[in-house]
């Protein structure tokens, strides 16, 4: 998972996407001088869309350090880079190991077992391929029915919503991990505990720009919570 030709896959993967986003860049900013705007206002447009890039993915990165000790730095490079997220790489990766025959994705790595490599990262790029694809032909229909709804029917509208979030959320949320000890349960509670402050104070004092660090600090808080938790509950 860390051997030089996959790094070079890797590398030409993200190169090819970031010539694409070069071109795509190109091609918008042309369209948006011939609609009239000018470089000055595109140029503001350009440094807000940077810091509000930047910031959130300080998460990204956070979940880099902690997948790549998994599924080495080239795969979960790629997989956070392009299209992705810590938890259903994490849920997949593990999901492709129990059929593999092994009790979870930890076990997998502590065997060292080079022939479900295959399997691992096959089973963590299908299934999210699956939600791109069919994004092309039943993303537009869905988000207008949802729009439409949410519109005709009021605050019954607004609910349905909240609660397909909520949903969507409660697939996500690593569930599971409740019942697999105290630590598991204690790291959840004070990464969800350290959101909950975070929007407190965003609401209580209007720290808006604390919200783009919400998920980082999360994250970070919960790690170093696992380390304590483990001391003292493990």
């Amino acid at each position: 998972m860390n051997s030089k030709p996959l790094y070079i896959m890797v590398m030409i993967g993200l190169g090819y996407v970031f010539l694409m986003c070069v071109f795509m860049m190109q091609r918008a900013w042309k369209h948006c001088l011939s609609l009239g705007m000018t470089k000055s206002q595109l140029m503001d447009i350009v440094k807000s869309s940077t810091i509000y890039t930047i910031i959130p993915s300080l998460s990204v990165v956070i979940g880099l350090f902690s997948l790549s000790t998994v599924l080495g730095v080239p795969w979960s490079w790629f997989r956070l880079s392009v299209i992705g997220s810590v938890s259903y790489e994490l849920v997949a990766a593990d999901m492709a190991a129990i059929g593999a025959g092994y009790d979870s994705l930890a076990a997998l790595v502590a065997a060292n077992d080079v022939s479900v490599v295959g399997s691992v990262m096959l089973s963590m790029s299908i299934g999210i391929i699956g939600g791109v694809v069919g994004c092309l032909f039943i993303g537009k229909k869905i988000h207008l029915s949802t729009m439409e709804y949410s519109a005709s029917n009021g605050e019954w509208g607004a609910l349905m919503m909240a609660c397909f979030t909520m949903a969507m959320h409660s697939v996500f949320l690593p569930a599971r991990s409740i019942f697999m000890g105290s630590v598991a349960t204690a790291t959840l509670l004070t990464s969800a505990l350290c959101t909950y402050l975070h929007n407190w104070a965003v609401k209580k004092y209007g720290i808006r720009w604390l919200s783009n660090f919400t998920m980082a600090d999360s994250l970070i808080v919960g790690m170093a919570s696992a380390i304590l938790w483990t001391k003292l509950l493990g």
